[in-house]
């Protein structure tokens, strides 16, 4: 059985890895606030002790505001963490599969889905941050699997944890009757975080390379909230944001390897199904 070390196993995605993989490998993870306070030595000397064939890194610190803020704590968690983990598979063998985000787009200009040969200059510290982990990884660990995944939902259930996302924020909105902002102008996909744990188990299996991980979506975030609003069966009033951006991802490269998302609503109309069985 596949040994895989886990970074982040306590956090929103880890933690769905751990409920929804039992059984299908041997799950490790790092002690409960280690990676707080470690430094190289202490990953790289934690890893070898554990000898796994996989090292799945999650852990990040992925608010964009606050990394804007504290950019230092930022470049710790975003991209020193990332190289340790790097250094960590070279030591030990494993091999690395470490999440990326869809906020490396940010600031691009081209309109319709972003494929992952673009030349990027990211907007804010946060996608700097990544970008730069990217390429750092890349020059350590060229057969480095980095994943690109948007912004994640879910709902309530299992006992795992949550955070404020898209749909939530919908129906607080809406029971609070308090307008929402989003932009006409703003186009993204959002994925639901359980299917992105069911893609990422064949994940481990690609070739090194930056992916695209994530729902791909044909609107804009305006249409989107209002669709999933519509889906919940709630009401929302939503204040036009005036800012523009574009963080859609071309899954084409993905899905030449056998991997494919729903898009933004057929990813919700799944999850909303699973809750109601």
């Amino acid at each position: 059985m596949m040994k895989i070390l886990i970074s982040g196993s306590s956090g929103f995605v880890g933690s769905r890895v751990l409920y929804q993989w039992q059984g299908r490998a041997e799950l490790l993870a790092f002690p409960h606030g280690f990676l707080a306070d470690a430094d190289e030595t202490a990953v790289r000397r934690f890893a070898e002790t554990t000898q796994p064939d996989v090292i799945l890194h999650l852990a990040a610190l992925s608010d964009t505001g606050y990394c804007q803020q504290h950019p230092e704590e930022s470049r710790r968690a975003n991209v020193e963490l990332p190289v340790w983990m790097a250094k960590a598979a070279l030591d030990t063998g494993a091999k690395l599969v470490s999440f990326s985000s869809d906020q490396v787009y940010a600031g691009v200009k081209q309109p319709g889905p972003l494929p992952e040969t673009l030349t990027l200059s990211p907007a804010n510290i946060y996608g700097q941050h990544k970008l730069e982990a990217e390429e750092r990884v890349q020059a350590l660990c060229p057969e480095a699997v980095l994943l690109r995944a948007p912004w994640m939902y879910d709902l309530p259930g299992d006992g795992l944890p949550i955070r404020g996302n898209l749909p939530l924020n919908l129906l607080k909105a809406a029971r609070e009757g308090v307008p929402v902002r989003f932009s006409p102008d703003d186009h993204r996909g959002v994925s639901w975080v359980r299917e992105v744990v069911k893609r990422l188990l064949p994940a481990l299996q690609l070739s090194g390379g930056v992916y695209n991980f994530g729902s791909g979506n044909d609107t804009d975030m305006v249409t989107t909230a209002l669709q999933f609003a519509e889906l919940l069966g709630v009401q929302v009033q939503i204040e036009p944001a005036g800012f523009s951006r574009n963080l859609v991802m071309d899954g084409t490269r993905l899905a030449a390897q056998g991997i494919r998302f729903n898009d933004a609503v057929g990813s919700f109309e799944a999850c909303l199904k699973f809750y109601q069985k």
